[in-house]
């Protein structure tokens, strides 16, 4: 049975503004043709049909090119083993999906359905590969204590966390969190730190208006808790080759992957200029700047330059991040790393580009952080 790449697409674009009802009809009929699955998901499934339906999409339109398809789905695959799916689920959740699209499709045909089982198929070969070549090396989460909960405003905390065993990590890359508080629920958040030789792992948590996980790691956790990691994901990170000054650009809590990828880049030795524009509203909202000043003190090359958006009296530098960025010299011969809210990488990204700066000297996690949305977890 041939993969039919044009068959599927053109089947799946039936679907249309039935997204919703048939991401419903799926898991209704899976769990209700296989109960014992339900218990591994989250106890509120909106979230879930999100995420299924954009993990079929990206699947759908990718199937054209292999490389990218293979990289998701080995991923996906990856990441799914801290769910606790196991080979045996593939065959239940095939047969659901079949049968939704079935539902759903004004034309179904014995040549459609062919085309659907042989791209799942294909989809749950390299899942499962992904999957068990991970399964050798690492375990599906690593179990990590509170070792310390430092609450830095009524919404904010930095954790450190002690995982039970090494726990490897690049800085820059993200992993995803269980509290006790929401089993089966995973948020993800970027990592604030370098691999140190203590195995701490940091995190900055901001609490947001219904963010399960988040309120719990704020406001509900403390030393000596306990809390479940992901592996870590991510492509934002140095380049091991290139020995050119930095640019870091960090807004709000984009700042953790921001001070990890400055704490590496001063551990190498290499002597470069680094230059780490924080982006907050107020002075109030700069919640790591004595950590930064003080890292600042013992790295020659690393300023730290903060950039205050709504406080007109500051005796500094002020404005939005991607509106400064022309205050400076050329930016065109330095590798420059931006991450923070989607608004704000995507607006500093165009004009990092305006300012001459070549595409593949700007790195970023959007991409990363949409897939861990829809993913391995929605933010926050």
């Amino acid at each position: 049975m041939s993969l039919e790449p044009r068959v599927v697409k053109e089947n799946f674009t039936q679907l249309g503004t039935s997204g919703d009802k048939a991401a419903a009809y799926f898991y209704g009929r899976l769990f209700a043709e296989n109960p014992r699955l339900r218990a591994l998901f989250p106890p509120a499934m909106d979230v879930q049909r999100d995420r299924l339906f954009h993990a079929l999409t990206k699947i759908v339109w990718s199937l054209d090119s292999p490389g990218a398809l293979a990289a998701y789905l080995s991923q996906l695959g990856r990441d799914h083993r801290k769910f606790g799916v196991l080979r045996e689920h593939y065959p239940a959740v095939g047969a659901a999906l079949i049968a939704t699209l079935r539902r759903f499709s004004d034309d179904w045909t014995p040549e459609i359905e062919a085309a659907w089982i042989a791209a799942y198929r294909e989809a749950s070969t390299l899942m499962l590969a992904a999957a068990d070549e991970d399964a050798a090396q690492a375990p599906p989460w690593w179990v990590a204590e509170v070792h310390d909960h430092d609450r830095r405003s009524h919404d904010l905390a930095v954790l450190t966390l002690r995982p039970g065993q090494p726990f490897p990590f690049t800085a820059g890359q993200y992993l995803t969190v269980q509290s006790a508080r929401w089993p089966r629920v995973w948020r993800p958040y970027s990592i604030a730190n370098a691999p140190r030789s203590d195995g701490m792992v940091r995190l900055h948590v901001r609490a947001v208006p219904g963010g399960w996980v988040s309120g719990a790691l704020v406001r509900h956790t403390r030393t000596g808790d306990s809390v479940l990691l992901g592996p870590a994901l991510g492509t934002m990170t140095l380049d091991p080759d290139s020995g050119r000054d930095l640019l870091l650009i960090a807004g709000g809590t984009g700042l953790a992957p921001a001070k990890a990828l400055a704490e590496q880049a001063v551990m190498s030795g290499r002597r470069r200029a680094i230059h780490l524009l924080v982006g907050a509203r107020t002075q109030r909202d700069l919640y790591d700047l004595p950590e930064l000043r003080l890292l600042e003190s013992g790295c020659p090359g690393l300023r730290v330059i903060p950039v205050l958006s709504e406080e007109p009296d500051f005796d500094g530098m002020r404005g939005r991040l991607p509106d400064v960025l022309c205050r400076f010299d050329g930016w065109d011969d330095h590798d420059v790393y931006v991450s923070g809210p989607t608004d704000m990488i995507r607006t500093s990204v165009g004009e990092l580009q305006r300012l001459g700066v070549p595409p593949a000297r700007i790195h970023h996690d959007l991409l990363g952080a949409e897939e861990a949305l829809h993913g391995t977890g929605a933010r926050p």
